[in-house]
């Protein structure tokens, strides 16, 4: 029989889609507990997903020996402490993006990681698991893609005022950043999970959109550590709200649907340069087995991970990738420079990539 893993949640906003993604694994997951600052919403989540405890205390989820998981659903800010605090309690952890707001942050959890061998520690990144997505890795692995010449991605979504009403949003001390990295960064792990870790970045980044102290709008261009180029763009001012995708390669070309947040999902199209190699492509994708994604199957094989003592799908590795580009992208956007990666301890924004007046002390 499957061991059900014990999960304690901590948050009542995006908390809402992980609780759906646990219920999608039913013989997988429990959880029966939730805290949440936020009464009313918490109550609320508890009744439509069956938790039979409500708490507002976070600490005591740390302090119980029934729970598995501790997952955490919180505003940016007080990830690397909520994190720090379940892996030193003996439990495991997913953390929403973006995990924390350094990279001196993710290099000292890897530390805190090594104290307590056998504990896992789970960024969320479930864009990647779009069967669109996982198509283009299984002709990647298959040897059909060829060499990677140019990636481009768009984030272009809309937020106005009300988004911003919210009390921690908009601020650097507490957002962290603003849509490069709250919003976009799903589309750097996606470039990263398909082409690996980026090279050198030249960004531009401005607020135009909303009256807040973060960007709302920027533009990349990307070196690849594998020789590709990339460009991306996002904006939180598109009054028609897309997300576009599209991977050029030697002998195909591979590209997303338009659907903001499903981007990832089918039906992607993959066009290939000559009849023969199409017929090839199409014959893998027709032996492509779908399955769960998003939530659903990040959590699924989390579970597998915890389980068999495996490596988490999504690493801290994978949450670096990602935060370095936003850290160079930042530094890229304040010295008018290009920015190379990685990120070492040397580097002006390590510990804090928020304009100075904003920093707090950094771990490390």
């Amino acid at each position: 029989m499957t061991r059900k893993l014990r999960v304690g949640v901590i948050g009542a906003g995006i908390a809402a889609r992980h609780l759906a993604g646990f219920g999608w694994n039913k013989d997988l997951f429990e959880v029966p507990v939730l805290c949440s600052l936020d009464e009313e919403r918490g109550r609320a989540l508890c009744e439509e997903y069956g938790i039979g405890e409500y708490t507002q205390d976070t600490d005591s989820l740390f302090s119980r020996d029934d729970l598995d998981i501790i997952d955490i659903s919180t505003p940016p800010s007080s990830h690397f402490d909520l994190c720090r605090k379940g892996i030193e309690s003996g439990k495991h952890v997913i953390c929403e993006k973006p995990l924390f707001g350094s990279i001196a942050e993710v290099d000292e959890m890897g530390r805190i990681l090594a104290r307590f061998p056998g504990r896992k520690l789970m960024p969320i990144f479930q864009y990647r698991y779009g069967s669109g997505l996982q198509k283009l890795k299984l002709l990647i692995d298959s040897g059909l893609a060829g060499k990677p010449f140019l990636t481009t991605i768009e984030t272009h979504w809309w937020r106005g005022p009300d988004y911003y009403a919210v009390p921690w949003r908009g601020k650097w001390a507490t957002e962290l950043g603003g849509g490069l990295l709250g919003h976009a960064i799903h589309a750097h792990d996606m470039l990263n999970y398909v082409h690996g870790p980026c090279a050198e970045v030249f960004s531009y980044g401005a607020t135009l959109v909303n009256p807040i102290q973060v960007e709302d709008t920027a533009a990349l261009s990307v070196k690849m550590q594998n020789g590709s180029l990339a460009t991306l763009s996002m904006t939180l001012g598109s009054r028609k709200e897309i997300s576009r995708l599209r991977f050029c390669f030697s002998d195909l070309v591979a590209e997303s649907i338009l659907e903001p947040y499903t981007m990832g999902r089918d039906p992607w199209v993959f066009t290939a340069g000559t009849e023969e190699h199409q017929a090839k492509i199409d014959a893998a994708l027709a032996a492509y087995v779908p399955g769960e994604d998003g939530y659903t199957r990040q959590f699924e094989l989390f579970h597998k991970a915890i389980v068999e003592d495996m490596e988490p799908p999504v690493t801290l590795q994978d949450a670096r990738n990602s935060l370095e580009l936003v850290t160079a992208a930042y530094f890229s956007q304040r010295t008018g420079q290009p920015t190379p990666m990685p990120i070492a301890a040397d580097h002006p924004l390590y510990r804090s990539w928020l304009p100075e007046e904003e920093r707090r002390p950094a771990a490390g």
